[in-house]
């Protein structure tokens, strides 16, 4: 039986947009024998995904002409918003050692390139992963998401002098303190590191437009994929989208609810705002 494929692209082969999507915590294709290898229960596993956040992305690329990636491996197999190295060394037999691995806070609380804990759960698998096992996950599904990913920018970026990534995820819905706006839109930027702030500024501007409450870099500022993919100084700039995922679920946050065709529109009206600030600087540059 053929192995399935780590992720779908979407969106026209030839790029009509410098706006790149990208998926990386939306995946639903478990491996069959997956179950026997849980001490958790399959829909706890659930939890960790950005559940049905694939939708919103192919709805946009559908009407918006944007292409991407969309994972199709879950994040509980292995986590494409970590680096390689973001590896807890206690989860295998034997333990990897060596000062190129990450102790990320990330890592130090379970949920690493391949997740070993999930609150309030406790360990995930059975038994400890084979070193050879996480190799395989990181050969077959990470660096092959990160290169087709790469390439995409690349092509964005040669095409229309400047590439712009949304690392789309959705999140829980964040409680407030009392007396203060609930944001239902995160974007991050890594703190002005992976955009400029023109980007970041028309990407708040656009979920004000939508009547979508917003906030920046709290309390999700982006992760690996923002630290590898965005490069403002090439002319590659990255955010990451956060939505509440209530907004396009059904109540219980299982199931696609009457809010995602909004919602849809939305991601897909961030795509145009963001392709039309930076077409209008390449355009500004070539009048100078």
């Amino acid at each position: 039986m053929a192995e399935p494929q780590p992720f779908s692209r979407i969106g026209p082969v030839l790029l009509t947009s410098p706006v790149v999507l990208s998926v990386p915590h939306a995946g639903r294709d478990y491996p069959a024998d997956l179950a026997a290898m849980l001490r958790i229960p399959m829909q706890a596993a659930e939890s960790l995904e950005d559940r049905h956040a694939d939708l919103l992305a192919r709805q946009a690329a559908a009407s918006g002409g944007v292409a991407g990636l969309v994972a199709r491996v879950p994040r509980l197999w292995i986590d494409l918003n970590r680096a390689e190295q973001e590896i807890d060394p206690e989860m295998t037999d034997p333990p990897l050692r060596g000062t190129a691995l990450i102790a990320s806070a990330k890592v130090r609380g379970g949920l690493g390139l391949v997740p070993r804990r999930l609150h309030p759960h406790g360990d995930i698998w059975c038994h400890k992963l084979s070193v050879d096992a996480v190799a395989a996950r990181i050969r077959t599904v990470h660096r092959p998401y990160h290169e087709a990913l790469a390439q995409l920018l690349a092509q964005a970026r040669m095409r229309f002098g400047v590439a712009v990534l949304i690392d789309l995820h959705s999140m829980p819905p964040i409680r407030q303190a009392a007396g203060q706006p609930t944001a239902r839109v995160v974007i991050g930027d890594r703190f002005g590191r992976s955009a400029a702030a023109r980007i970041t500024a028309r990407a708040v501007a656009e979920a004000r437009v939508a009547g979508l409450p917003v906030a920046i870099n709290t309390p999700y500022a982006g992760a690996h994929m923002l630290d590898r993919h965005g490069d403002p100084r090439r002319g590659i700039h990255a955010i990451q989208l956060e939505i509440d995922r209530s907004l396009y679920l059904a109540p219980g946050l299982r199931e696609p609810g009457e809010g995602l065709p909004r919602i849809a529109g939305f991601v897909a009206a961030l795509a145009a705002g963001l392709a039309e600030e930076v077409t209008g600087w390449r355009d500004a540059a070539a009048a100078e």
